[in-house]
């Protein structure tokens, strides 16, 4: 059993690696993760606020990998454009769409009254 779940870790942290190495929206996603982390200590946010940050960082990876599952999954499918494909794919971009929108408007929540 515990070599079984070593191997789905292996396999788990192959595809992080795979995402980080070929998805430029994953470099993006780190870049900013990095300066809100960096950011949340320069102006001494809260502890909630933190645990918030750290917990949106998360949630927005967890989704992009989604997305670049579901991505790749279908490209496996049929590489040709397909309407049904492409709905599948515009969806799954749209939910990292509403999340950032989100995650956006709750940072600048957290940092503009400290900034200012």
């Amino acid at each position: 059993m515990l070599k079984q779940h070593t191997i789905s870790v292996k396999h788990a942290i192959d595809g992080l690696t795979w995402s980080f190495k070929t998805q430029p929206n994953y470099k993006i996603h780190l870049f900013l993760s990095i300066l809100a982390i960096i950011g949340s200590i320069v102006l001494k946010v809260s502890y909630f606020e933190f645990i918030l940050i750290i917990f949106m960082i998360t949630v927005g990876l967890v989704i992009e990998t989604l997305n670049t599952g579901l991505e790749q999954t279908t490209d496996a499918i049929d590489h040709k454009i397909r309407e049904d494909i492409k709905i599948a794919k515009d969806i799954a971009a749209a939910a990292m769409l509403i999340y950032a929108i989100g995650s956006t408007i709750i940072a600048g929540m957290i940092f503009l009254p400290k900034i200012l």
